[in-house]
C-alpha cells in the first residue's frame, strides 16, 4: 500500500479484493465519516491516456445512476499516479463466493438476488449504459439479503477485477454473450444474456460451457447449446428452466425484451416457488387444516444459514396445540367406551341377568384375541430410514407397522454402499394409506469410464454420457476431413480409462473440412494474424479503416486494432475461405 490516505480524505483500512484491472480496499471517508469501498487501478494503467480518459468518463456517467440494486460511486480521484474510484461498501458476500461455497443455491433465493439486479439493470439501460461485464463476482449481496450490482461503467470502460485471455475483451468469456463475442457492440440484451448464465451458474453451480481457453469458451457461447439446467439440478422446474434457456437464446431478439421484463418473470417465477412449495395442509380428526410448516419470513436474509434445533419456550400457540391434544385424547376414550358398550363387554355389569350374545358380529373380532384399535389417524409420522442398512430399515418399518419397498439401487458419493440414501415418503411425512415406504440403497460411489467406443460417434450425445456419470467435459473443435462434422475424433483420456467423479474429459470433435473463425477483435494486426494461423486460417485480406467508416466501432477498438472480420467471429468457413481482416488506421 502506497499511501494511507488518497486526497487527505479516503482512509484505506484494508484489502478486500484484488483482480487483473485493480485492487478493492474498503477504506472510510474521513470527512463524512463513512465506510467506503476504493478501487485503485494498477499502476500500468496509468500510462494509458486512452484508457484513462475513457474510464474516467464513464465513471463518472455511471455516478449519476441512482438505484436500489447498484452500488453508488461517490467519487473519482487521482492521487499522483494512483487513480481510484470511491464507491459504496457493501457489507456481505459477492454471489460468486456464495456459489462456490453452497455450489447449488436455493431457487428462490437465486430468484430474490437475480430479479433484483435485472431491475438494478433496467434503470441503467434506461439512461443509455450497458455494463458488459454482468457477472456473479459483481454482484454483492449483504448480510441482510440486499443484492446490488457494481462496476458499473467501469466494466464499460474495460475495467474489470477479471483476468482476460487475448482477443477478450468488455466481458469475461464465460459470461459473454454471442454478439459480444463476434465483435458486435453489446446492447441490454447482452447484459440479459449474461444475468442468465450467472442464474444458470447458482442454479446448478457450474457455468453452461467450459473450455480449455477463454477463445474456447466464447466459441461454445456463439455456437453450442447449453446442456439442461435441470439435468445438474432437478429441483428447477420445468417452467424456469424455459425462461433462463430463452435468456440464453443466441439471438438477442429472442431473449426477453427488456431487463425490466426480464425481472418481472422472474418475479413471478418467484412466486409460483413459493405457490408450488409451500407446505399442503394437514387434515385433524375434525376436519380443520392446520398448515404443518410456514415459510420462513427471513428467507431473504443471505446466505443460508446452517440448520440448528432449538428449544423454544411455551407460547399461546403451543398451550393451544396441547389442550387439543388432550380433547383428542378424550374422544379417542370416548369412542373406545361406546365400542366397548357395542360389543357387550360391559353385559355383565349393567345386565348381570341378560343371555350374552357370542355370535360374531361385524365389528366383533372372530377369535379369542384382544380386538385391536380400529381408530388410526393419518398423521402418524413416517420414521428416518437414511444413513441405516437395509436389515435395520425394514425392521424400523415393520415395528411400526409399514410396509418396505425397495427401489432400483444408485450410486452415491456421499453415502457408503448398502446404505439407505433416500426414501418417499420422507422422514417425518404422514404415513401414506397404503402403508408402503419406498427407499433406495446406495451402491456406493461411482467408477466412472471413458465409453469404450466413441469416436465417430456424436460429441454432443457423448458429452451428456460423460456428464451423466459426474464428469467434466471440455469440447475442443479440431480441422478434420475425414470425420463428420461434429462426430468425435478422439478423447483424453483414451477410451476404456478409469476415472474419478469430478474428472475432466476432452472430446475432440471434428469440424470437417471447415474452420472456425477465432475471435481476433481488440487485438493488434500481428496477433490476429498469428491466432488465425494456429486456427488452420492462412489466406486473410486486411483492411485499414478510420472512424468516419468504421463509426461506433472506434469507441471501442483502439488504433492498429482489429475492429471486425468477414466473415464474423464464430463462423464456421470452408477450408481455404479467405477471412477479411478491418483494422482501425493507426
Amino acid at each position: 500500500m502506497q499511501s494511507k490516505i488518497l486526497n487527505q480524505r479516503y482512509e484505506l483500512e484494508e484489502k478486500i479484493g484484488d483482480g487483473g484491472m485493480a485492487t478493492v480496499y474498503r477504506g472510510r471517508d474521513v470527512r463524512l465519516n463513512r465506510v467506503v469501498a476504493i478501487k485503485i487501478l494498477h499502476p500500468h494503467h496509468a500510462s494509458d491516456l486512452n484508457f484513462l480518459q475513457r474510464f474516467s468518463h464513464e465513471a463518472q456517467a455511471a455516478a449519476n445512476l441512482r438505484h436500489p440494486s447498484i452500488v453508488d460511486i461517490y467519487d473519482v480521484g487521482q492521487e499522483e499516479r494512483q487513480h481510484f474510484i470511491v464507491m459504496e461498501f457493501v457489507d456481505g458476500s459477492d454471489l460468486k463466493s456464495m456459489i462456490l461455497r453452497y455450489k447449488q443455491l436455493p431457487v428462490q433465493q437465486v430468484l430474490q438476488i437475480t430479479s433484483a439486479i435485472a431491475d438494478g439493470l433496467d434503470a441503467a439501460h434506461q439512461l443509455g449504459m450497458v455494463h458488459r461485464d454482468v457477472k456473479p463476482q459483481n454482484i454483492m449481496v449483504s448480510h441482510d439479503g440486499t443484492a446490488k450490482i457494481t462496476d458499473f461503467g467501469i466494466a464499460k470502460s474495460g475495467l474489470s477485477t477479471a483476468q482476460t485471455e487475448t482477443g477478450v475483451t468488455f466481458g469475461t468469456a464465460d459470461y459473454i454473450s454471442p454478439e459480444q463475442a463476434r465483435g458486435q457492440p453489446a446492447t441490454a440484451q447482452s447484459d440479459i444474456y449474461a444475468l442468465a448464465v450467472t442464474i444458470y451458474e447458482a442454479l446448478t453451480g457450474q457455468l453452461p460451457f467450459m473450455g480449455d481457453s477463454a477463445v474456447a469458451v466464447a466459441l461454445q457461447h456463439v455456437g453450442s447449446k447449453p446442456p439442461p439446467i435441470r439435468r445438474h439440478n432437478p429441483s428447477v422446474s420445468p417452467a424456469l428452466e424455459q425462461l433462463i434457456m430463452r435468456a440464453l437464446a443466441k439471438n438477442p431478439s429472442e431473449r426477453p425484451a427488456t431487463a425490466k421484463e426480464f425481472g418481472q418473470l422472474l418475479r413471478a417465477q418467484e412466486e409460483t416457488e413459493v405457490r408450488d412449495t409451500a407446505p399442503r395442509p394437514v387434515r385433524t380428526p375434525n376436519g380443520n387444516g392446520r398448515s404443518a410448516t410456514s415459510i420462513s419470513a427471513g428467507m431473504r436474509n443471505l446466505p443460508p444459514k446452517r440448520s440448528t434445533i432449538t428449544s423454544p419456550l411455551p407460547s399461546r400457540a403451543g398451550r393451544e396445540f396441547g389442550g387439543f391434544l388432550l380433547l383428542l385424547l378424550l374422544l379417542t376414550l370416548a369412542l373406545g367406551v361406546f365400542y366397548l358398550f357395542a360389543i357387550g363387554s360391559f353385559n355383565g355389569l349393567i345386565a348381570p341377568n341378560a343371555t350374552r350374545n357370542t355370535a360374531p358380529t361385524a365389528t366383533q373380532p372372530l377369535n379369542d384375541a384382544t380386538p385391536t384399535a380400529i381408530i388410526s389417524f393419518s398423521s402418524a409420522s413416517v420414521p428416518d430410514l437414511r444413513n441405516r442398512n437395509e436389515a435395520d430399515a425394514i425392521a424400523i418399518l415393520t415395528s411400526a407397522g409399514l410396509t418396505a419397498v425397495a427401489d432400483e439401487a444408485k450410486y452415491s458419493n456421499d453415502i457408503p454402499k448398502g446404505l439407505i440414501m433416500s426414501q418417499n415418503p420422507s422422514a417425518g411425512d404422514a404415513a401414506p394409506a397404503d402403508k408402503t415406504v419406498h427407499y433406495i440403497t446406495s451402491l456406493g460411489k461411482m467408477t466412472p469410464r471413458v465409453p469404450a467406443q466413441v469416436v465417430d460417434l456424436n460429441a454432443n450425445e457423448v458429452r451428456q454420457q460423460l456428464e451423466g456419470m459426474n464428469l467434466r467435459v471440455i469440447l475442443i473443435e479440431e480441422y478434420n476431413a475425414t470425420i463428420e462434422i461434429n462426430h468425435v475424433i478422439r478423447t483424453d483420456p483414451v477410451p476404456d480409462s478409469a476415472l474419478q467423479a469430478g474428472d475432466t474429459v476432452r472430446i475432440y470433435a471434428s469440424l470437417g473440412a471447415n474452420r472456425r473463425v477465432p475471435n481476433v477483435v481488440n487485438i493488434s494486426e500481428i496477433d490476429a494474424l498469428k491466432l488465425l494461423q494456429s486456427a488452420g486460417i492462412t489466406t486473410t485480406n486486411v483492411v485499414y479503416q478510420g472512424c468516419d467508416t468504421l463509426g461506433t466501432l472506434c469507441d471501442t477498438v483502439a488504433a492498429g486494432q482489429v475492429a471486425s472480420t468477414e466473415p464474423t467471429i464464430g463462423s464456421l468457413v470452408p477450408d481455404g475461405t479467405t477471412i477479411v481482416v478491418t483494422v482501425r488506421q493507426p
